[in-house]
């Protein structure tokens, strides 16, 4: 069986539980097809996303918009930091529903680049993709999973009266080393703040939050960030192993186990979330589609 490394430390280094097979088949080169065509960034080929094969056989993708250059620069990302210099692409929200029109996708998680750049942080065009997709497939649910928008919440609220079904933003590491993981301009309260609204505004089905786990965090610090979560409703909550882009990125501080991801999953699950993914190749918008099952 033909498997592939994903990107991080040199392979020999790697646990065997990280290694995954390669998608193929004639509806993958189908889909591949399709994003390439219609000049769109996802997610699941650009961050070589093992559950690609699986996802997208099962009708969820993850769009990213707003181009592909970060007005940030967190330690664990490769995305390209730089100044978009306030370029939006107002046709990509059409371009992103004929898509999930023409591919028969189901769920649909958007993300996108931190854009510090734009006043609104891209929640106009988070919002227009939102009302497109449910315009053309009224069945589709949409995830948007954001940034922080430097904590502004009248940005927030521009997306969540869209409509999505889900409000996704990462607190990515536990309290005390987000300092050492983000930018600086991202922090734990901001993040809290942003999925505390979206909660409150009773405008979304689920709220949800994600940790990567491997950079030095203790159980107890993830117990704790599993507690604070849910003191503001987050309803989902998923866990994966951190994997170093480049050596210019953190080093990994720990493979963790499958069975380790799987007790942190059970302690998840008794804290009252409505859904806990736990396991090394997870990620946050892997299985997103299950909460509504």
């Amino acid at each position: 069986m033909k498997t592939i490394d994903l990107i991080g430390e040199p392979p020999k280094r790697k646990p065997p539980w990280l290694k995954v097979r390669l998608p193929s088949g004639d509806a993958y080169e189908q889909l591949l097809g399709g994003v390439r065509r219609l000049d769109l960034h996802t997610v699941c080929q650009e961050a070589m996303c093992p559950n690609i094969g699986e996802c997208w056989g099962a009708g969820t993708a993850t769009i990213m918009i707003l181009g592909d250059t970060c007005t940030r620069g967190c330690h664990f990302c490769n995305v390209k930091t730089g100044s978009p210099r306030g370029e939006v692409d107002w046709l990509e929200p059409k371009r992103v529903a004929a898509a999930v029109a023409e591919m028969g996708w189901k769920y649909l998680v958007l993300t996108a680049v931190d854009r510090d750049d734009l006043a609104d942080g891209g929640a106009a065009i988070f919002a227009n993709t939102v009302r497109m997709i449910h315009a053309q497939v009224p069945e589709a649910k949409v995830e948007c999973l954001t940034g922080d928008f430097a904590g502004d919440l009248a940005a927030l609220d521009i997306v969540l009266e869209a409509g999505p079904e889900v409000l996704a933003h990462n607190l990515e590491t536990v309290e005390r080393l987000q300092a050492t993981v983000r930018d600086r301009r991202a922090n734990y309260a901001q993040s809290l703040s942003i999925l505390a609204h979206a909660k409150e505004s009773g405008r979304v089905t689920y709220t949800k939050t994600s940790l990567m786990l491997g950079l030095g965090e203790t159980e107890d610090e993830i117990a704790q960030a599993m507690d604070d979560a849910r003191a503001i409703g987050v309803d989902i909550f998923t866990m994966g192993q951190y994997l170093q882009p480049t050596k210019r990125h953190l080093p990994v501080h720990e493979y963790v186990t499958p069975e380790k991801f799987a007790r942190l999953g059970t302690v998840g699950e008794a804290k009252g979330f409505v859904q806990v993914v736990s396991s090394p190749l997870s990620r946050s918008s892997y299985h997103a589609e299950q909460a509504f099952a």
